[in-house]
């Protein structure tokens, strides 16, 4: 085994395409919002990931910890963890709860608005137009990477190396202000793509970045453990087998691999592997007993036992309470 230098930092192709499989879509709701001068929504916080989409004008964003940020036509914001925001015609701008705009539907997830200054979109102000989602990411596998995402994911330009991106942008602004049957179900699809592209924009951004989940996948011997964890949850991983992966010495991977990702080789692979299975028993009906041995664990004890020590619970409540909650509408 050898050790490449520390200092390498090219993004890893492969291992990021790995780790993307991971960001899928399980429902959302889509709109297309015309804003006319003076305006502002103030959003509250979600469960689900929230989505702005500048396709005209100007608006400003306050951020989490971020203060408030000016958006031009092009620019995409992603909220991975759903934290509560506002957006507005101008910085610290006086700003109406969401609940209080109005809203026209359009067919079951999607959605029209229209508000702004005196006579609504007819006003005199400064138009706005926006596409705005708010998307639920399917287990099982995207929450530990949410968990290392930062509140704001902020792409200017729909990504100046990603000539797709922008012609993916206008095709999902183009569903929601046309109202085409089967709108919200190409709208889930073309976000899905969106979404994952935004994602990697945003990590190709962020080359200053010296550690961290975004190194660690930009860094190719580190991102080729990841990326086999990720795809294969199950296979019986152990730290020298990782960082034959990594082709790196044990003593180096481990080192290194804590240093970036914030957590031992040994505890991500854990994690990871309680959230694929919380997705399993709570989405797809999985038994505790196939769970465990989908995982690698010698038995169905040991894995309940892992489970409950990383999710405060035995997985048999959680299988509970995907059986309780029933189907997502």
């Amino acid at each position: 085994m050898h050790d490449r230098s520390s200092g390498e930092q090219a993004l890893s192709p492969d291992a990021l395409s790995e780790v993307l499989q991971d960001l899928r879509l399980s429902d959302g709701t889509y709109g297309r919002c015309e804003l006319t001068r003076p305006w502002g929504i103030d959003l509250p916080p979600v469960a689900q990931a929230r989505f702005h989409f500048v396709v005209s004008g100007d608006c400003w964003l306050r951020a989490p910890k971020r203060g408030w940020l000016l958006l031009h036509a092009g620019d995409v914001a992603l909220l991975p963890h759903g934290t509560g925001h506002a957006i507005a015609d101008r910085a610290r701008g006086r700003v109406r709860p969401l609940d209080e705009m109005p809203l026209e539907e359009i067919g079951d997830r999607a959605y029209e608005m229209r508000a702004g200054g005196a006579g609504g979109a007819g006003g005199a102000g400064a138009r706005t137009i926006l596409v705005c989602c708010s998307v639920t990411f399917a287990q099982p596998a995207v929450h530990p990477l949410l968990q290392l995402m930062p509140p704001l994911l902020l792409v200017r330009g729909g990504g100046a190396e990603d000539a797709v991106l922008p012609v993916l942008l206008d095709a999902m602004a183009d569903e929601v202000l046309k109202r085409r049957v089967g709108a919200a179900t190409v709208m889930t699809r073309l976000a899905d793509v969106v979404i994952t592209r935004v994602v990697r924009a945003w990590v190709e951004s962020r080359k200053e970045d010296t550690d961290g989940w975004l190194a660690a996948i930009r860094d190719p011997q580190i991102g080729r453990a990841l990326a086999a964890i990720h795809q294969r949850p199950g296979e019986p991983w152990s730290v020298e087998s990782l960082a034959d992966v990594a082709s790196m010495s044990r003593s180096i991977f481990s080192e290194r691999f804590s240093s970036l990702v914030g957590v031992p080789p040994a505890r991500y692979l854990a994690r990871f592997r309680m959230h694929v299975a919380s997705g399993w028993l709570r989405e797809d009906r999985v038994t505790v007993a196939e769970a465990a041995v989908r995982l690698g664990y010698d038995s169905e004890a040991a894995f309940s036992r892992a489970f409950k020590r990383f999710s405060g619970m035995p997985p048999s409540s959680v299988r509970r309470q995907g059986r309780d909650e029933g189907p997502r509408a």
